[in-house]
């Protein structure tokens, strides 16, 4: 991986509605955002971590954490702001000045369990294969659309029809985004004014490293299994 030529970003607005100041709530022992920056930094050919936000509490966070802090402007800090202007603020920010980039990381601190590792093997995937965009997955067969259903007149109307026969393990895979990583090239991005293409190329994440935080019930889950890992973590580099 060649240094400097991969922009990342942390979007962390202060505002946030359905967990309210989720991006500094204590997530396994540190703030939320924490795990994300920490990821950023030790991953392989990352040499700069950036964290746009518009509150100063997660930009006091950002900076013990070891990111630097881009500050969000209020016009682009609402509910409703699509995440390509914040992305386009950006780099209308720091590319310039910093030179360059052939590619911007997107992470979302909602995903705190991604690792290191992803965020390398992700960039090599996408550098190796010349791809406009990639996206993290998950397989997930319960969330399949053959078990989905909508609601008429509180009657069960599926959404795709199931073959008959099969069983769980049989349906075909299919995967959902994790919310853990958007990898684009810049030149895509300004260019298109979009976060990734049609078809984008797939990274496919383990079920366990794909948490993303949407609400309460998410946090407490992240909370135990985070704070699980930490635990795990400790005791073994101990016992060695």
């Amino acid at each position: 991986m060649t240094e400097g030529r991969m922009l990342t970003l942390i979007p962390a607005r202060g505002g946030s509605k359905g967990v309210r100041r989720k991006n500094v709530r204590s997530v396994g022992g540190k703030p939320l955002i924490a795990w994300s920056i920490e990821a950023a930094l030790a991953a392989r050919g990352v040499d700069n971590v950036i964290v746009t936000t518009d509150d100063a509490e997660i930009a006091k966070v950002a900076r013990l954490c070891g990111a630097e802090v881009l500050e969000r402007p209020p016009e682009i800090a609402g509910d409703s702001t699509p995440m390509i202007e914040v992305v386009e603020h950006a780099l209308a920010e720091l590319d310039k000045p910093r030179g360059n980039y052939t590619h911007l990381l997107l992470l979302q601190p909602t995903a705190p369990a991604r690792i290191p590792a992803d965020i390398t093997d992700a960039y090599r995937a996408i550098e190796a294969s010349g791809a406009d965009s990639l996206i993290s997955v998950f397989v997930d067969v319960d969330k399949h659309p053959a078990r989905a259903y909508t609601i008429s007149e509180n009657l069960l109307i599926p959404y795709e029809e199931e073959p008959k026969g099969s069983l769980r393990q049989d349906l075909p895979a299919v995967y959902h985004r994790n919310g853990a990583i958007y990898l684009s090239r810049v030149d895509f991005i300004r260019k298109n004014r979009r976060l990734w293409s049609a078809t984008p190329q797939a990274f496919v994440m383990p079920k366990e490293r794909s948490l993303n935080i949407d609400d309460e019930l998410d946090l407490l889950i992240a909370d135990l299994l985070m704070s699980h890992w930490r635990y795990s973590s400790s005791k073994n580099s101990h016992s060695n």
